[in-house]
């Protein structure tokens, strides 16, 4: 972290280690400190999420965040440390049926450790976690109406997969498996451990139908972006962008271990950031 993003304000600091930091960054003042905002409420809301520990904690703190979000909603400030969500839900018209959504989803995987869902019940989630965080961010962007809510859709879920494709290993240490029952049981796959399934020789197999909806929901995404007017898509782009270059350096890589952690080569970033950022 650099000494600038040290003495930034809290939102902007969270998140600085995002894979998205570029792309809020490119974005004039208070569409980039909206999109800080809403960053930093996923970032507290999914650490509820992921740090572990008794549940019915967990629960009342996702709880206390419907609470203070429909607070906040109603134009009230529940806490001062909220005044910039407050301020960015006012300007932007952020939604809270799309932050319920994003704690709901947070409250699948405390409830559980969620191992192998069925299509249906990932599809859900993946429009929690990903695509409500979308909903939100296209009012920041200004994305039409008319395409908004579609690119949040399918934007969001090529995200998502791609995450969860990146992330076999990561997750199954906390004991997770997103990927789906019905691609494990036609890889030839019968366990649900995470641990186990990540070392079986069908890895790859399980993963095809999950590259393929994740290159479909990208596909979309991109045709929905060229109609959009560019000015408005910047920083979508270069999130497609770059989670373009992730997925096309795990399928070089593959899923046969040892898996080496993928990450966005720096250079790549930097040419897509001056592609869809400056040009």
């Amino acid at each position: 972290m650099s000494v600038a993003e040290a003495e930034a304000p809290t939102a902007q600091r969270r998140a600085s280690g995002s894979s998205f930091y570029a792309a809020m960054r490119i974005l004039p003042r208070a569409q980039r400190e909206g999109m800080f905002e809403i960053y930093s409420f996923c970032r507290l809301v999914d650490d509820i999420a992921d740090d572990g520990g008794p549940q019915a904690p967990r629960l009342a703190q996702l709880e206390q965040w419907r609470q203070d979000i429909t607070a906040l909603c109603a134009g009230k400030l529940p806490e001062p440390q909220f005044a910039g969500l407050l301020a960015a839900i006012k300007t932007f018209n952020l939604q809270k049926d799309d932050f319920f959504a994003v704690i709901d989803g947070m409250e699948m995987d405390v409830r559980e450790d969620i191992q192998a869902p069925d299509w249906q019940k990932l599809d859900l989630y993946c429009d929690r976690v990903a695509s409500a965080v979308g909903r939100l961010s296209v009012r920041v962007f200004g994305v039409p109406e008319a395409e908004g809510p579609s690119l949040a859709y399918h934007l969001g879920r090529a995200l998502q997969l791609t995450n969860i494709l990146r992330d076999l290993d990561e997750d199954a240490g906390i004991n997770r498996l997103y990927l789906p029952r019905e691609a494990l049981v036609a890889a030839g796959i019968e366990s649900t451990n995470p641990k186990a399934v990540i070392a079986s020789p069908n890895l790859a197999a399980a993963c095809a139908p999950v590259i393929a909806r994740a290159r479909a929901h990208f596909a979309q995404a991109a045709a929905i972006m060229k109609r959009c007017p560019r000015a408005r898509v910047k920083s979508p782009r270069l999130m497609y962008e770059a989670y373009q270059i992730i997925l096309a350096a795990l399928l070089a890589r593959g899923f046969a271990p040892p898996r080496e952690k993928i990450k966005l080569p720096k250079h790549q970033l930097l040419l897509a950031l001056l592609r869809y950022g400056l040009f």
